[in-house]
C-alpha cells in the first residue's frame, strides 16, 4: 500500500463524473464487512451534496446471495453488469471456497485484463489468490484466516495490515476494516474534511491506519496485563507449527518453570503445557475449516507429530474427530 497513488487508482483525476464500484457479493459473504465498505459511497454522496460514487451489486446467479447471517440481498444485478465499474470488491465470508466457481475466477480474470481493478473483502482473498492475481503482490485477509491462506497459497506475501493497496490491487481484512478503507479511498480522491464528516455520521471516532492492528492487544484478548505472562502467550502465540518446550520459554522470559506454571494457574487457571495445546488445536480447527489440506498436513502445520496424536488431542478438545469437524463444513 505504501507506493500507490490512490487518485490514479480511482481515476478521481480524469474528471469523468461519479465513479462505478462493484460489489460481487458471494453466497456466506459477510455482511458487516460489505455494509462497512457500501455506506460510505451513500454518505459521501450525500455529505458532498452530488453523486461522487454509484454502485453495482452484483450475485453469482443474478437475482440474490444470502449472507452467513442468513439475510438475503436481492440483487438484480449479473454478472456481467460489473464490467463498467472502476473497480470491483469480491465480497466473500465463510466457506469461501465452497462458493467460488470456476466461472467466478474466469470472470474476475476477465475484469482484469479489461482494465479493472479487482479488490476483495474479507476473504475475497482467498478468491484472488485461486485466480492468480496476487503473485508478487502485498495482500491482507481477515486474522481468522491467514494461516489457512498461507498454508495453501505459500508464496503469497500476505501482511496483517486492515487492508493493503499494491498497484491495482485492494485487499481488505473484513469487518468494520472496509470502512476505515473506503474512507482511506475517499481522503486521497476527496480530501481529509469530507472522509471526516462521513466518519463523524458513523459515529466512528477515528479513521485507522491500514497498518493498525486487526486484532485486540493481547492484554484486552486475555482480560490480564501481568507483562511476563503476555510475553510468554505472545512467544506460544508465534511458535505454534513448531512448539517450542516449556523450560525455554521459561528461560525465553527470565522465569523459572515453577514461576510459569503459578502465573498460568492464578491468571488462566490452566497451566502452560494444556493453554499451549489449546492454541495449536484452536488453530488446527481453522485449517480444518478453511483449508483442503489433509489432515496430516494440518497436524504437521499445528506442531502434531502424527495424525492420530493430533485426532486423540483433537477429539479430547472438541468432543469430534478432525474428520468430523470437516465433515460439518460440508
Amino acid at each position: 500500500m505504501r507506493d500507490s497513488s490512490i487518485k490514479s487508482l480511482l481515476r478521481i483525476d480524469n474528471n469523468d463524473g461519479p465513479q462505478t464500484i462493484g460489489f460481487l457479493l458471494l453466497n456466506q459473504f459477510s455482511m458487516i464487512a460489505f455494509a462497512s465498505a457500501i455506506e460510505p459511497l451513500r454518505s459521501a454522496n450525500q455529505q458532498a451534496n452530488k453523486v461522487l460514487f454509484n454502485w453495482v451489486v452484483a450475485s453469482t446467479d443474478g437475482s440474490s446471495s444470502q449472507a452467513s447471517n442468513g439475510i438475503e440481498i436481492h440483487t438484480g444485478n449479473n454478472l456481467e453488469d460489473l464490467q463498467r465499474c472502476e473497480i470491483v470488491f469480491v465480497c466473500a465470508g465463510i466457506k469461501v471456497r465452497e462458493n467460488t466457481s470456476k466461472s467466478i475466477l474466469n470472470l474476475i480474470r476477465r475484469l482484469d485484463r479489461n482494465g479493472t481493478i479487482i479488490g476483495a473483502i474479507c476473504t475475497g482473498t482467498y478468491v484472488m489468490a485461486a485466480a492468480g492475481l496476487l503473485t508478487s503482490r502485498r495482500c491482507t485477509i481477515h486474522w481468522e484466516h491467514i494461516s489457512g491462506l498461507s498454508e495453501e497459497f505459500p508464496d503469497l506475501n500476505i501482511t496483517n495490515d486492515l487492508f493493503e493497496i499494491d498497484g491495482n490491487r485492494v485487499t481488505c481484512s473484513g469487518g468494520t476494516a472496509s470502512l476505515d478503507m473506503m474512507l482511506y479511498l475517499i481522503t486521497q480522491a476527496y480530501g481529509a474534511s469530507l472522509a471526516a464528516e462521513i466518519s463523524d455520521q458513523f459515529i466512528h471516532d477515528r479513521i485507522r491506519e491500514p497498518s493498525d492492528r486487526q486484532r485486540m492487544e493481547l492484554r484486552a484478548r486475555l482480560g490480564v496485563s501481568h507483562p511476563k505472562l503476555l510475553a510468554v502467550v505472545k512467544i506460544m502465540e508465534d511458535n505454534l507449527e513448531e512448539p517450542l518446550v516449556q523450560t525455554d520459554i521459561a528461560i525465553k522470559t527470565n522465569l523459572s518453570t515453577r514461576q510459569l506454571e503459578r502465573l498460568f494457574r492464578k491468571y488462566l487457571e490452566t497451566t502452560p503445557t494444556r493453554y499451549y495445546l489449546n492454541l495449536r488445536l484452536k488453530r488446527a480447527r481453522h485449517l480444518l475449516r478453511q483449508t483442503s489440506l489433509t489432515i496430516l498436513s494440518v497436524a504437521l502445520a499445528c506442531g502434531f507429530v502424527s495424525a492420530s496424536h493430533f485426532s486423540k488431542c483433537y477429539r479430547e478438545y472438541y468432543n469430534r474427530t478432525p474428520r468430523a469437524e470437516r465433515s460439518l463444513e460440508a
